[in-house]
């Protein structure tokens, strides 16, 4: 009976924000397709009859969470299918240029006859997802099927933690079918235990984030990006990643002051959501600043005073690895911030806002390192960089903390993969590989 009645519910939810949805279809060009997958559960059918892992990861960042534990499995079992699915048209881009190989789509929205079909239409041996996603149908089929099933990388932020401590009774029955659920931390085994999860299926095996990370600043795809913004090697760029509005603003004021004093100090503005792209070029061009924008980096090359805009999806990571001084956005707002650790990974001298509440544990061991600057205000945020131009010892102290922050931190993956191995029985067969 509760399966019907949340269909019920999410089809009223859906009713009441269609005109929320339809606006943004018209204006922002989201929502666009995918439909009858997510509807419907239409997702592609699988042939042939090999195991399957279906891993499911909602956006862009759960996708590319995905990157090292999809290659170490197809390492081990590359007899198995893999098939990722998504809820955002970003994420699907994203895994299209990640994972070739693997099997794409869409996750169907949490109806009993869509989830109902996609199962039908993948037939996975194991469903695993990515943090934390915790639809009642979805998983409710899977255990109904009795298809072992998996939290990866699992995180619950203080936030979270605090809004499903009030439906505890909602939460356990849909922690308590997941087999395994590989941590990030201690802190967050303890209050998945404290929401109901079984304490056997709990696993602190780090945070996969750091496996992924790239060091090398002579990368291909670095240097790509490198003579795409026609950038010399060791030039002092100010990059501020993942940002929301109004950080752009507050970035662009600091650069057009700073460049009075340090003329060949360049910036490199990267909007955490791509529907932003052209918003945030407009401002750039409000502000009476020249616009140089990657996604037309083949028809153009930029003047030395341009503000160079990252456009285009799937490059943030490598971008990182032209920063000298990295700001991370989503800090100077209330969205709690975004990923410091991969300009960290590079060694930037990094700097974020005081609103970190997502990744409170890992600013907190960058402090304890010395290995990051807290902001709190454009004039602090332009008093560092300052600071950072004309003091390249500490500018060199504070990269250097972070990225052996990062490499201390290296290892989850192939933690996580025997969580799955045992959960899915395969670690006698894994062994006997091995010492085949």
């Amino acid at each position: 009976m509760l399966r019907y009645v949340l269909n019920l519910i999410y089809l009223l939810l859906i009713l009441g924000v269609s005109p929320i949805l339809l606006y943004r279809r018209w204006t922002q060009g989201k929502y666009r397709d995918g439909w009858s997958q997510k509807l419907w559960g239409n997702l592609p059918v699988r042939t042939g009859n090999a195991p399957c892992l279906w891993f499911h990861a909602v956006s862009v960042g759960e996708v590319l969470q995905l990157e090292p534990i999809v290659a170490g499995w197809k390492q081990k079992h590359p007899e198995w299918d893999i098939v990722i699915s998504t809820t955002t048209n970003t994420g699907l881009q994203v895994a299209r240029d990640k994972f070739a190989g693997c099997h794409l789509c869409y996750c169907p929205l949490d109806f009993t006859w869509a989830v109902r079909k996609a199962f039908d239409q993948i037939r996975p041996s194991g469903f695993v997802l990515v943090e934390l996603e915790l639809w009642p149908n979805l998983i409710d089929e899977a255990h109904r099927r009795n298809i072992p099933t998996a939290i990866i990388n699992g995180r619950l932020g203080e936030k979270s933690f605090r809004g499903y401590s009030r439906i505890k009774n909602l939460i356990r029955p849909l922690l308590h079918p997941f087999g395994c659920i590989a941590v990030q931390n201690n802190v967050y085994k303890d209050r998945f235990e404290s929401l109901g999860a079984n304490p056997a299926s709990l696993h602190d095996v780090g945070s996969m984030k750091f496996d992924r990370l790239k060091t090398d600043r002579g990368a291909a795809e670095v240097c790509e990006l490198r003579t795409a913004f026609g950038l010399e090697e060791n030039a002092m760029v100010l990059m501020a990643g993942s940002t929301h509005a109004p950080e752009e603003q507050i970035v662009i004021d600091s650069w057009k002051q700073l460049r009075i004093s340090f003329p060949e100090l360049q910036l490199i503005l990267a909007p955490r959501h791509a529907e932003r792209f052209e918003e945030v070029a407009n401002l750039i061009r409000k502000n009476g600043c020249q616009l140089f924008r990657r996604s037309e980096s083949s028809q153009q090359k930029p003047e030395k005073q341009s503000v160079l805009l990252l456009d285009t999806l799937g490059e943030l990571s490598a971008c990182w690895g032209l920063a000298q001084i990295a700001y991370v956005g989503g800090t100077l707002t209330n969205r709690g911030g975004q990923n410091m650790m991969e300009p960290a990974a590079y060694g930037c001298a990094v700097m974020f806002g005081p609103n970190t509440w997502n990744f409170t544990d890992i600013v907190e061991e960058l402090k304890n390192r010395n290995a990051s600057l807290v902001v709190d205000n454009q004039d602090a945020l332009q008093f560092e960089v300052r600071n950072l131009i004309e003091d390249s010892g500490l500018r060199h102290e504070l990269g250097t903390a972070a990225s052996k922050y990062v490499l201390s931190k290296r290892g989850a993956t192939k933690k996580t993969i025997n969580c799955l191995e045992q959960l899915l029985g395969l670690e006698i067969k894994a062994i006997s590989s091995r010492a085949a």
